[in-house]
């Protein structure tokens, strides 16, 4: 019996993630174009794989064989396939990326994590800095890549990667809970705790606010959002924060609340320098990292 490694891996990411659209993101794939590698592997092995409803995926008996009985070959498969690209090429490709700590510390790491399990021969090294720096890092050429909130400036490519929106957090007993929307509004005479007036997120409140005549006390004024999230915990005021801040709250006793009437959209990209020639196969990663960040967005509803 013949099938392609292409119809097995998208088999696993399936049986993975439960999900023909989340496994087709992390295949780099349409949900169609999976559909249509299943249906190819069970028509060929005369059995179906998957029990799918509107609301459900699920392993048949045959689909959890299957798995159980090809997880160890196509393993082996990737690390054949790893080594002879290793020696091909002589040495481990190696990708620097740039971003802020919050971004480094909460949702690089899981996704690094992922990526090095399918493509062990790219390595990516992490530096992370002030945007600020970051930029200036992937400007003079020691950086491959950054990605967090910039904006556009001349010699660099900017590529949105998502659309996070703006949020407010306030103390709170349960960890992290995520609360009914706030209108801009309900803002008014609040203590805030501030971001520095050279942040592009503060820039970005401050127009808001002052478009809305919208007055807040700023008590405090933090150079990083995690300083930001410690002050609200103890109850020295609120903060705005965009939402993929989210993930840093994990832990802590603040409640996070979309800002509505507007919401008000902040673009998160991947930045390179123009004309800079990038190691190989990180392109394919920065594209595994945009399907891994839409994917976290999603099942965390930000």
């Amino acid at each position: 019996m013949e099938f392609t490694s292409r119809q097995l891996r998208a088999f696993h990411l399936v049986a993975e993630h439960l999900s023909f659209t989340r496994a087709a993101q992390a295949f780099f794939l349409t949900p169609s174009g999976v559909s249509v590698l299943i249906r190819e592997l069970e028509a060929q092995l005369g059995y179906r794989l998957f029990d799918r409803t509107t609301r459900s995926v699920q392993l048949t008996r045959h689909g959890n064989d299957l798995l159980d009985g090809t997880r160890q070959h196509l393993a082996e498969l990737d690390e054949a396939m790893a080594r002879v690209g290793r020696a091909a090429r002589g040495k481990r490709q190696v990708m620097t990326l740039g971003t802020t700590p919050m971004v480094g510390a909460n949702l690089l790491p899981q996704a690094l994590r992922e990526y090095r399990r399918l493509r062990p021969e790219l390595r990516v090294r992490l530096f992370d800095a002030d945007q600020d720096t970051v930029l200036r890092e992937v400007q003079a050429g020691r950086l491959d890549a950054g990605v967090g909130v910039f904006e556009s400036v001349p010699e660099v490519r900017r590529v949105l990667v998502f659309r996070f929106h703006l949020a407010v957090i306030r103390a709170g007993r349960q960890a992290a809970a995520a609360a009914a929307p706030v209108p801009w509004s309900a803002l008014d005479g609040e203590t805030m705790i501030a971001l520095s007036a050279t942040s592009p997120h503060q820039q970005l409140i401050d127009q808001r606010l002052a478009k809305a005549r919208i007055r807040v006390d700023t008590l405090s004024v933090a150079n990083l959002l995690d300083t930001q999230m410690a002050l609200v915990e103890a109850d020295e005021g609120i903060a705005i924060i965009p939402s993929f801040g989210l993930a840093a709250c994990r832990g802590r006793q603040v409640v996070m609340s979309q800002l509505v009437e507007p919401v008000v959209r902040l673009g998160f990209h991947q930045i390179t320098k123009r004309g800079r020639n990038l190691p190989e196969g990180a392109d394919e990663f920065l594209a595994f990292l945009k399907a891994h960040l839409s994917t976290w967005a999603e099942r965390a509803g930000v």
